[in-house]
């Protein structure tokens, strides 16, 4: 496994970090580099190119001339195409550029992106980025310090306030995290600086050989039985209420006969 030496802001060595080979030890792969550079352009491009066709020109519809009889030719509309100021025939419209790439691809070609980098001792392992300012000119004196005189990619792990707004406004320059790593970027900039945590998240996402450390067996507890609920006291019975007696209807007196 490469070894490489870890830095401060400052510049200073103050320790060292085993590489994966598969990751930054890899084979360069130039054909997957360039397949998956013209991948991420194609994916940038915003395809908004637009002509106007013979329908959206303006110009009204009606017949110019009669068809026979004039000497001159044969035309419809003064929007044609052959005319000046007329439709365009198959030009241009609105269309998204980007297309699929296998991931197994673009990993691939990071890994010799990386690989690359390292074999030209462009990729520097920085301690963390603990800046203490969101200063600009803070950032740009660590870089110098760095050998990052050029353009420079910065990676890192996690979430960094002062790192954002210090580098955003940097030309040549550009912050990106660990898991949205491109090759393309890893190309375009001289140098390359790398966090410890962001280059061990690398190696755990692109080494096909690391294997994710296993949590330990917790023994399945039952779980508790539930409460049970009480009887609610029932209520007294009520006496039932007497009906009221009916009123006996006199009886019909029978009629004479």
């Amino acid at each position: 496994m490469p070894v490489v030496d870890v830095v401060n802001l400052d510049g200073k060595k103050v320790g060292q970090v085993e590489l994966a080979d598969a990751v930054f030890g890899a084979e360069i792969n130039r054909d997957l580099l360039h397949e998956a550079s013209r991948w991420y352009l194609a994916g940038l491009r915003r395809g908004t190119a637009k002509t106007k066709d013979k329908s959206e020109v303006s110009g009204a519809g009606r017949k110019l001339w009669r068809q026979k009889g004039t000497g001159r030719a044969r035309v419809g509309s003064i929007r044609s195409p052959l005319w000046r100021h007329g439709g365009t025939v198959h030009g241009p419209k609105p269309r998204s550029y980007a297309y699929a790439l296998p991931k197994k691809m673009v990993l691939g070609a990071l890994r010799s992106a990386l690989s690359a980098k390292l074999a030209e001792q462009k990729l520097t392992v920085v301690e963390a980025w603990s800046l203490d300012t969101h200063k600009t000119k803070t950032l740009r004196g660590a870089l110098d310090k760095l050998n990052a005189d050029k353009t420079a990619l910065l990676v890192a792990y996690g979430e960094n306030r002062n790192l954002e707004l210090a580098s955003r406004n940097m030309d040549g320059v550009k912050l990106t995290a660990s898991n949205v790593l491109q090759p393309y970027d890893v190309l375009r900039h001289d140098r390359v600086v790398v966090s410890k945590d962001a280059a061990a998240r690398l190696i755990r996402t692109l080494d096909p050989n690391h294997q994710p450390a296993e949590a330990p067996h917790v023994e399945s507890i039952a779980p508790a039985p539930a409460p049970k609920k009480e009887a609610a006291p029932k209520a007294a019975a009520k006496p039932a209420a007497k009906k009221p007696a009916a009123a006996k209807k006199p009886a019909a007196k029978k009629g004479k006969g």
